[in-house]
């Protein structure tokens, strides 16, 4: 039998970047700050800072195994080469299932700010025809596409910062503080953010597409991470600032748009809408792209059907993952309650990046065996530590879900074995 068909190593530096740029700065900047500051109240901040370290925990491990395996899956492929087949299958498992779902639930997001009410489905369905039509043509048009998007989202959020300001300057900020909250709520809160950072791992998915990967990927997810981190940080104070934390909490689902209202700019509240469905668009084109080579990478292990194994011998993409993908996202817009659909995205997210920890732990675990863990042993010491914060702070956030999140979550991960542990039995040869 033929080893599979490689995929193309076409993208640089900026092209990872702005991938990954595409995945984080998604819808949820636009409406997370409201839930957050519920939980968090006035320690809003504190909640982002520990989002933060939690995703730079995470960053760093899924850095160094991108470098160390630069081939699609991510977090799939990590798992399986450290730690074993059912480790690896789970977060790929949840990955793509729980994906799907985030996926349909961004394409109504995006047309829900974009178009009226009674086209919204049609709406959404021409959105993942579209992107993945893009997707299809190759790694360097979806890089493409993602660059004019981001470019659009930050001059929106531009607007936004600077109407903020505007409002400060101009002495109209009259913020609200927020109710008390406790250790848990802040967590909470920090739970809620993280998932606006969680973008980053796209580029590792992407890893097999990557020129000089060992160099280019880390450096792509600390830029992107980066970058993100201070956008945030600045949007969060202007927020305080201007609504303050009671405000976010007492607001609308649209803060952003509540802020430029505050600073005097209600004319920029529908470029808001626009950004805040272009943003939408760009993590959703990035994500099909994500879940395609998952799949891929699954495939061409059997855990699942082979032929979505296939790349396309021009434009070097997984035609049929990124096909049976895009299908699969109609089909949850078609059928499904999205409220529902969805419930288990966060639980498995944090698997993924539980299972990605685990594995940079055993990276090095045995230096003089374990390729990849280089470097003096206080560094080494370091980035275990910073693995075992990245494993300890995705179950801490994990205990923050709510409870129908994680029955869902558990649901979906004891489907996934439940059909592993059947095919295996079934291919084990009679004796």
């Amino acid at each position: 039998m033929t080893a599979p068909a490689p995929l193309a190593r076409r993208l640089g530096l900026r092209d990872a970047v702005v991938i990954g740029l595409a995945s984080m700065i998604g819808a949820g900047v636009f409406a997370v700050w409201g839930p957050a500051a519920r939980a968090g109240g006035d320690w809003l901040l504190l909640g982002l800072a520990l989002a933060a370290f939690v995703a730079y925990a995470n960053a760093t491990s899924t850095g160094r195994l991108a470098a160390r395996y630069p081939e699609s899956g991510g977090a799939y492929r990590f798992g399986r080469e450290e730690l074993g087949a059912w480790p690896g299958f789970l977060a790929g498992w949840g990955f793509v299932v729980g994906k799907t779902a985030s996926c349909a639930a961004m394409a109504m997001t995006a047309a829900a700010y974009l178009v009226p009410l009674d086209w919204q489905k049609p709406a959404a369905i021409g959105a993942v025809v579209v992107l993945s039509a893009l997707n299809l043509l190759g790694i360097t048009r979806t890089a493409r596409a993602a660059t004019v998007i981001v470019a659009a989202v930050l001059l929106v959020l531009g607007v936004v910062v600077a109407a903020g300001l505007a409002g400060l300057v101009a002495g109209d900020a009259a913020p609200l503080a927020a109710a008390p909250a406790g250790p848990y709520g802040v967590l909470q809160s920090a739970g809620l953010l993280f998932f606006a950072f969680a973008g980053y791992a796209r580029i590792a998915t992407l890893g097999e597409e990557v020129r000089a990967p060992a160099r280019t990927i880390p450096r792509a997810i600390a830029i992107a991470l980066g970058l993100v981190v201070v956008l945030y940080a600045l949007l969060a104070l202007v927020l305080l600032q201007v609504l303050g934390a009671g405000g976010l909490a007492a607001g609308d689902a649209a803060p952003l748009a509540a802020l430029v209202v505050a600073g005097g700019w209600e004319w920029a509240a529908p470029v808001v809408g626009v950004g805040a469905g272009l943003a939408a668009l760009g993590a959703l084109l990035a994500l099909i792209a994500g879940i395609g080579r998952t799949a891929l990478a699954m495939a061409r292990d059997g855990e699942l059907p082979r032929r979505l194994a296939a790349v396309h011998p021009r434009t070097q993409v997984p035609y049929l993952a990124e096909l049976v993908v895009a299908a699969a996202i109609v089909v949850v817009l078609l059928l499904a309650d999205l409220r529902e659909a969805i419930g288990f995205s966060s639980f498995g997210v944090l698997v993924y990046y539980l299972v990605a920890n685990l594995a940079a732990l055993r990276l090095d675990a045995a230096p003089s065996v374990t390729a990849g863990a280089t470097g003096s042993p206080a560094a080494r010491r370091g980035r275990r530590g910073l693995a075992i914060a990245g494993a300890i702070g995705c179950t801490v956030l994990v205990a923050t879900l709510p409870p129908l999140a994680v029955a869902g979550g558990v649901a979906v991960f004891a489907l996934g074995a439940l059909v592993r542990g059947i095919r295996l039995r079934l291919a084990r040869p009679a004796p």
